[in-house]
């Protein structure tokens, strides 16, 4: 109870409303004996016309559930709620190598993730900065962290293929760009920021993805990773360069995602789906950039109380031309 209640010692007032609830229910049962001792019964049905019955009960019933809903409102009802963080910054690192042109996942891999990033990016809290590294041979920062959601969106739909994947320099790119923005907001000197990084290969030039894991652990940022396709994923690629395109095998690395998101505390997922990527970032928009407070909601129960109230006294009036 004292989850639920910041003094939950005060409900025991809520026995004061049930007896009184008990009080009014014994005075109906006690009224007909004192009335049938008047025996004019002509002259009585002149004076005392007939009882308004269940209308008269039914505004005590509301009355008594507003004391009742107040009750609860004096005990302080707590409820955890999801607060926005202040100053948080989210760096969205997009793989656009030539194997996102994979078509296993319709359109194909790029497109659908641009559509996802960007549900993503507008379901963040407006306090939220994002910032969006793309990465292919090297890493590029498309976007410093920002409030502007609309340049973030602009910039995800500009991405394009190019050549390799550069997961580890990426990952040290979005660490900078993190370093330079919000160092020591949380006043112990660490960045109060993550990095969230789509990808359906592994790396073949620059920093290894393994290296990248003690700059963010030093850093204390989490790599939430979100390892993207099918393991039948397939690309053409014209290799000698005679115009004739040859079809190559381009399945997801999901163990190689999966340890640099563990190895600096993020998560790893997978999406083989257009649908589960956006499951994926949804699960994501309702953790990243938030935290969990407790908090007094007294104030939903007394307006509850208020509503009863108002009602029993628009009754009261109405049928009797007088308050409860």
């Amino acid at each position: 109870m004292t989850e639920w209640f910041a003094e939950p010692n005060r409900l025991w007032l809520l026995l004061v409303v049930v007896a009184l609830a008990g009080l009014y229910i014994a005075l109906q049962f006690a009224r007909p004996r004192y009335a049938v001792r008047f025996t004019n019964l002509d002259l009585l049905d002149k004076v005392a016309p007939k009882r308004p019955g269940w209308r008269r009960h039914l505004i005590a019933g509301v009355f008594v559930v507003a004391l009742a809903t107040l009750v609860v409102a004096f005990a302080q009802p707590m409820a955890t709620e999801r607060v926005p963080q202040e100053r948080t910054t989210i760096m969205l690192a997009i793989d656009t190598s030539l194997s996102m042109a994979a078509t296993d996942v319709a359109p194909n891999r790029l497109q659908a993730a641009q559509t996802a990033a960007k549900e993503f990016v507008d379901q963040l809290p407006d306090s939220l900065n994002v910032g969006l590294v793309g990465f292919a041979g090297t890493a590029q920062l498309l976007v410093p962290p920002t409030q502007d959601r609309e340049q973030v969106k602009v910039a995800i739909d500009g991405l394009q293929l190019e050549k390799s994947t550069a997961i580890g320099d990426a990952v040290r790119l979005s660490l900078q760009v993190i370093d330079n923005q919000a160092i020591g907001v949380d006043g112990e000197g660490r960045p109060d920021a993550a990095v969230v990084l789509i990808s359906d290969g592994e790396t073949t030039v620059g920093l290894p993805t393994q290296d990248a894991v003690p700059l963010a652990e030093e850093a204390g940022v989490a790599v939430t990773t979100i390892a993207y396709g099918t393991p039948d994923g397939e690309i053409v690629v014209d290799q000698d360069g005679n115009g004739v395109g040859q079809r190559t095998k381009v399945p997801v690395n999901v163990d190689e995602l999966r340890s640099l998101a563990e190895g600096t505390g993020g998560t790893a997922y997978t999406a083989e789906s257009a649908n589960d990527l956006k499951s994926v970032y949804s699960e994501l928009g309702s953790t990243v950039g938030y935290d969990e407070e407790r908090t007094d909601v007294s104030y939903r129960f007394v307006g509850l109380g208020l509503v009863f109230l108002l009602i029993a006294s628009a009754f009261s009036l109405r049928w009797f031309s007088r308050l409860p």
